[in-house]
């Protein structure tokens, strides 16, 4: 088995419909205002505030107002091109589509009605930083686009180091993950700020497109970091798949599309390197890789491997074992991985996707939280404590759990049992 190195990610999302963008008169009150004895125009307040400096290239335009709603925004820069922007769901604020540029100046108009027509609009202009020299914190989008996804695949942000707890609310707010058809979710921060995952209260539905975007370029972090890069990827879900391996009969369950289409004798982990029980991700499938264990504990050793999919960080794989073929079904022999024979790992190349629910019951040790992709291997309740951010309390699973954990695409996982470490 292999090691690699754990990343965490953190993310907040939010489902952005374009921007209607108006043209309007800076500062001033429509005709139908207090000037002609109706009702008041809404008061308007945006930020930046005008003629700020060394505003952040992460900046987007903040509007509050009270009495009416924002129904223009636009935004151009120092040469008079308009700059593209997406609306917040909760009308908070204006984010421009791509990142800023450095030391240029930027004007933003904004003008809100009221119920009764009466209209208010306000210019601010401001001016961004330079580039900045502090720090970055690396950050990894585990969701590439053009792709097909099994509906377990969680958007996964990993950062290095971790976001501390205070920065952790202004890093969600810059990820954003839209889906269509619409499965709203939310993100959940690892304990360590090294991950942060996105998904739904249940499993994606087969189909849908989800589009992710984490504007973390420029983004302030804490008070000594910034944010890298900006990263976007659009992919879709694809049929629903479920493995689950049960160590009491050493056999895999494969279901696909909630009907169990074959059984697969497994050799899983010996007492000295015990198989991880939860419910985990494919992350990676690998025609042929090597592993090599040299210089880890119960390691040593140098292999190549056929049709070999990884579901932990730690090294745990689904592949082909033919030296184990005689184990498999009855005794467990490996190192923490699903051995399983050479004509089953070849088939089930061709049955799953990266983002397909595994899920290991009955071994020694529980998985450990952030080993993989490990977002559904906790319930709702304890995924949504993990927000940085307010989560809407309506956001819940479907009522109706299936009698097997993920075999429904769209249905909801059990509760995991309580998680340690191994």
């Amino acid at each position: 088995m292999t090691s690699r190195r754990r990343l965490t990610m953190l993310a907040v999302t939010i489902a952005a419909a374009p921007l209607v963008l108006g043209g309007c008169t800076a500062n001033r009150e429509s005709a139908t205002g207090s000037a002609k004895g109706h009702a008041a125009p809404p008061e308007l307040a945006v930020t930046p505030g005008d003629k700020t400096r060394d505003v952040p290239v992460s900046a987007e335009v903040g509007t509050v107002v009270k009495g009416g709603r924002v129904t223009g925004v636009r935004l151009t820069d120092d040469k008079g091109k308009q700059v593209n922007a997406e609306p917040r769901e909760d009308g908070s604020g204006w984010v421009p589509s791509a990142p800023l540029q450095p030391r240029r100046t930027y004007t933003a108009e904004v003008t809100a009605a009221g119920d009764s027509g009466a209209t208010t609009t306000r210019t601010t202009t401001f001016t961004t930083m330079a580039k900045s020299t502090k720090p970055q914190i690396t950050s990894t989008l585990y969701f590439v686009g053009n792709r097909t996804y099994g509906t377990a695949m969680p958007v996964t942000v990993a950062f290095d180091p971790g976001i501390p707890k205070e920065a952790r609310a202004d890093v969600q707010r810059r990820l954003f993950v839209k889906t269509n058809p619409p499965q709203p979710g939310t993100w959940s921060w690892l304990e360590d700020g090294s991950q942060v995952y996105y998904r739904a209260p249940d499993f994606w539905k087969p189909g849908t497109t989800i589009s992710v975007r984490a504007g973390l370029e420029g983004l302030p972090i804490g008070k000594d970091r910034v944010g890298d890069s900006e990263r976007t990827a659009t992919s879709k879900i694809g049929r629903q798949v479920s493995l689950e391996i049960d160590n009491a009969t050493k056999q895999m369950t494969v279901m696909r599309d909630g009907k169990q289409v074959r059984r697969i004798p497994v050799s899983l982990g010996k007492p000295s390197t015990p198989s991880s029980s939860g419910k985990m991700v494919i992350m990676e499938k690998h025609q042929r890789t090597t592993f090599d264990t040299r210089g880890e504990p119960n390691g040593g050793y140098v292999v190549d491997v056929d049709d070999a999919q990884r579901y932990t960080w730690g090294g745990e794989f689904i592949h082909s074992a033919p030296w184990s073929e005689g184990d498999q079904g009855n005794t467990n022999v490996s190192h923490g991985c699903a051995n399983v024979s050479a004509t089953a790992a070849d088939w089930l190349m061709g049955v799953t996707q990266v983002g397909d629910l595994v899920t290991v019951k009955g071994t020694e040790v529980e998985l450990q939280p952030g080993n993989g992709w490990t977002a559904w291997n906790v319930s709702w309740d304890e995924f949504v404590r993990g927000s940085a951010l307010p989560v809407p309390p309506g956001l819940k699973p479907a009522p109706v759990a299936p009698a097997h954990p993920g075999a429904v695409a769209g249905g909801s996982p059990a509760p995991a049992p309580s998680v340690s470490g191994r």
